[in-house]
C-alpha cells in the first residue's frame, strides 16, 4: 500500500510540472523577437472588437475586426483568480468587413484575414514596459503574408491606450464578454453552468 501511495504522489508531481511546464511552450521570445504563435485557435476564444469606417468618419484607426484568443494556463488562471498571469499571451487575428447584407439582414459579416497581433504580460521579459505588457505586430503591409518573428512595438503605439482605457491589467476586458463573464467564477465559467446571462450596466439588451 505504501508503494502505491508513494507512486500517486509521484505520479501528481509529475503531472503538476508537465503542467507548468505547458504553460511556457505557448510562445517563444528570444533575441528581442516574439516568433509567430502557433496552434492559438484552438485556444479560448474570448471576443471580436470592431469599430467600422463607416461608423468613424471613413477614418477607423483599426477598421476590422479583432477575434482575440488567449493562451490555456491564462484561461485557467482568470478563471480561478480574476487576475491575468505572469506570463500570460493574447493573440488577436485582424479580420476584414465583408459584405453588409445577409440572409439575417444587413450588418458587418467577416471578410478576410488582414494580419496577425499578440501581447505579452512578463515582468521577467519586459521589466521596463508600463504594465510589463509587450505589444506585437506580425502583419505585413500588403495584408497577404506575415512576419515569422517581430519585436515590440514601440511603448507610443500601444500601451499608453492601454493603460489609460482598459478595464483589467492593460487588456480589454470590457470588450470581451467571455472574460467578463468568467472573472473568479471558477468552475462556473466553463459555459453552460448558469441560468443567468451576464450584462454589462447601461448597455442595451436585445
Amino acid at each position: 500500500m505504501k508503494f502505491f501511495t508513494q507512486l500517486i504522489l509521484t505520479t501528481s508531481i509529475v503531472m503538476a510540472f508537465c503542467a507548468v511546464a505547458a504553460a511556457d511552450t505557448y510562445y517563444s521570445y528570444a533575441n528581442g523577437k516574439l516568433e509567430r504563435p502557433q496552434g492559438y485557435r484552438d485556444w479560448p476564444y474570448v471576443g471580436t472588437p470592431l469599430t467600422p469606417n463607416d461608423m468613424n468618419g471613413g477614418k477607423a484607426p483599426f477598421p476590422e475586426f479583432h477575434t482575440v484568443y488567449i493562451d490555456p494556463a491564462s484561461w485557467a488562471h482568470w478563471k480561478k483568480t480574476g487576475e491575468i498571469r505572469e506570463g500570460a499571451i493574447l493573440v488577436k487575428e485582424l479580420i476584414s468587413v465583408g459584405v453588409k447584407s445577409a440572409p439575417s439582414g444587413q450588418g458587418y459579416f467577416m471578410g478576410e484575414f488582414l494580419g496577425l497581433e499578440a501581447t505579452i504580460k512578463s515582468e521577467k521579459l519586459f521589466p521596463n514596459e508600463p504594465g510589463h505588457w509587450a505589444y506585437f505586430t506580425f502583419s505585413r503591409p500588403d495584408h497577404e503574408t506575415l512576419e515569422r518573428i517581430t519585436p515590440p512595438e514601440p511603448v507610443a503605439n500601444c500601451n499608453e491606450c492601454h493603460r489609460a482605457s482598459a478595464a483589467n491589467d492593460f487588456v480589454f476586458t470590457q470588450y470581451y464578454p467571455v472574460m467578463r463573464a468568467t472573472k473568479g467564477t471558477g468552475e462556473e465559467g466553463t459555459g453552460g453552468k448558469s441560468d443567468e446571462l451576464v450584462h454589462l450596466p447601461g448597455m442595451p439588451q436585445r
